[in-house]
């Protein structure tokens, strides 16, 4: 458990938008140490982390991340992508969803936009804040995010000053290619 060079590009996004989080409601599902749910935290947005279900030492780093940061209000639930739960039942609607490195194994990718699809319908304007490093120039989202009548906006990381090797006095995110991505509705406008 340690932080992946794409949770500091994600955080590098939340930083840059952050007189726009207080008061939203926020999940970062994939969470693991949960730089960028703590820093939605801090910057004022009512925030949920969620690690696998299946996995309780993850779940017990979002706890400790939330403890170290004091930060006792934010909740931390099990989510197991492509399962419905009693805890992804009762997740209030979110108005963005954060994801940092989530497309990691082609075969989790469905069950990963499936889970999100399923908090997009609480919420049609809810957005999908993503980043993810290319690993293979043969995996693609675009025919499942065809699938799911889902768009998918590239955001250039020098639009937020994230194109560099390091940020925030950080040796991250590196050498390595990191792509921000903000997935909605098709049918909604961004």
């Amino acid at each position: 458990m340690y932080v992946w060079p794409c949770a500091v590009v994600l955080a590098q996004y939340l930083w840059f938008h952050r007189r726009s989080l207080p008061g939203k409601a926020v999940l970062e599902i994939g969470a693991g140490v949960s730089l960028p749910g703590i820093l939605a935290a801090k910057c004022g947005a009512k925030v949920i982390l969620s690690d696998s279900s299946e996995l309780p030492h993850c779940l017990e780093i979002c706890r400790q991340s939330c403890q170290i940061n004091n930060l006792p209000q934010v909740h931390v639930v099990g989510l197991t992508w492509g399962h419905i739960s009693r805890d992804l039942l009762a997740l209030p609607p979110q108005d963005i969803i954060l994801a940092s490195d989530v497309f990691f194994e082609p075969e989790d990718f469905e069950d990963i936009l499936t889970t999100v699809y399923f908090l997009m319908e609480k919420n049609p304007n809810v957005q999908l804040w993503c980043t993810y490093q290319v690993r293979s120039a043969d995996w693609s989202l675009e025919a499942l995010l065809y699938k799911w009548d889902l768009k998918c906006v590239h955001i250039p990381l020098e639009s937020f000053d994230a194109d560099k090797e390091d940020i925030a006095e950080s040796a991250l995110p590196g050498r390595h290619t990191v792509e921000m991505l903000v997935i909605s509705f098709a049918k909604n406008n961004f």
